[in-house]
Order: structure tokens, then sequence, then C-alpha cells
């Protein structure tokens, strides 16, 4: 019998080709799908997708899932106190596994294995330290379908937020963004390919400006703030 897991979705591209990969390797089970939500705007964190077009890619997909609600700034304390909660949950339904899309992130894998063996579980990364060039065009010709929903303005303009990632968008990136925006340069939400049953029909909505303040190292570094771009979808 495979081991259980739960796949911790994001709604972007590197979760749906984590979760296809994982799927073709056939060692494991994914039963769930896990996703953290703001509580007050209901919308996906950092990717700024509605909660209503998750529901609709996890009903696509054909997996339940269950949505870890957050308060809009949560203290760590807050945090692991509902994530421990969650996991235990998760652990009650026979699980022992967890999938992420990470790819490079050393200090974010370290801090993900930790926490997860402390209680009996095991993480894995299905695209882990793969070519980030490589994996946008194998997600391309798998047939997936993604578009930018968010953008930092520190790598992107404005004008990213809201294109499908194709060739030309891939053309179109400056030399210091990662084509998978493993940096935070950019976040996405798939909305098509062969993992869904059927595509998830949306329209764009308006393109926001948002800013959020930077943390200072010393108390001498100047005032500013990250500024990101959300271009909205709406469920039809």
């Amino acid at each position: 019998m495979k081991p259980k897991a739960v796949f911790n979705w994001s709604s972007g591209k590197d979760s749906a080709l984590a979760f296809y990969k994982i799927q073709q390797e056939n060692q494991t089970e994914v039963t769930t799908l896990l996703t953290s939500i703001n509580k007050e705007f209901q919308r996906i964190s950092m990717h700024g997708v509605h909660v209503s077009l998750l529901e609709k890619q996890a009903e696509n997909i054909g997996l339940p899932l269950i949505k870890m609600e957050l308060p809009k700034e949560p203290s760590m304390e807050e945090y692991r106190e509902i994530m421990g909660k969650t996991m235990s949950d998760i652990q009650d339904m026979g699980i022992t596994q967890s999938v992420f899309g990470d790819i490079f992130l050393e200090d974010l894998r370290k801090y993900r294995e930790d926490q997860l063996n402390s209680i009996g579980m095991e993480a894995l990364f299905p695209l882990w330290k793969q070519n980030t060039t490589d994996l946008i065009h194998k997600f391309l010709d798998l047939g997936f379908k993604t578009i930018v929903t968010c953008v930092n303005e520190t790598y992107l303009d404005k004008s990213f937020a809201g294109r499908i990632i194709d060739q030309d968008f891939i053309n179109d990136l400056p030399k210091n963004v990662d084509p998978c925006g493993e940096n935070g340069e950019f976040h996405t939400f798939t909305f098509d390919g062969p993992i869904f049953k059927n595509p998830v029909q949306f329209e764009t909505g308006e393109t926001v400006k948002k800013t959020y303040p930077k943390p200072k190292a010393s108390p001498e570094d100047e005032d500013s703030d990250y500024v990101f771009w959300f271009c909205d979808l709406i469920l039809k």
C-alpha cells in the first residue's frame, strides 16, 4: 500500500507541475490539498487569488481541499498553533507525507523538514534543484496554462500582472528574474492542464497596487516599502 500524502497547494504553476510529477512517479497517494488562506480577505496568501477559484481548482482536480485560515498578520505563535492543529487533523486521516513545490530555497526546505520530522511526517520535494528554465518549458509542453496574478515591482512592472505565461512572456523577462519566479518575483494561478478534469473558467478584473513595509536591518535604514501589483481573477 502506498503512503498517503497531503499536497501543499499554492494554486500556481510550481504546485501544478509538482503535483503532476508526484502522480507520474506513483510512489505516494495524494489524498487531499492544503492551502493557507488570509481569513479576512478569503484569498490565498501572496498569490491574491480568491478562495472561489481555489475551490474550483480542487473540484476540477478531484481532491478534497483543506483551507488553513490565518489572521491578516499572524504572530509566529498564532501560526504555529493553527498549523499544529491542522497537521494533527491531517495525521488523523492516516497521512504520513507532505508534498511541496519548492525548487531552490534551502532555509525553507530545512524549516519544513524539521517541523514535519518533529511530528513524524516526511516532506517530499518533487522539483527540488531542477533547472527552472527546463521546468517552465516542460510545464508549457505538457499543456499547462497559467496566468500571473501578482508581481513584485522590485523585479517586474505592472504590465506583467495578468499575462498568460507563454514563450513571449519568458522572452520578456529581465535577466535577473527567474523564469519560475522562484525568488518571489511573481506568482501565478494555473487554470488548465493534465491534472484537471476541466479548465477553470474565469475573467480578469482590475489590477491593484499594494505596499508592504520592508523590515529594517537597523534604526538608520530609510523607510521604504515592497510594492506588489495584483491582477484580480473572477470565477465565471
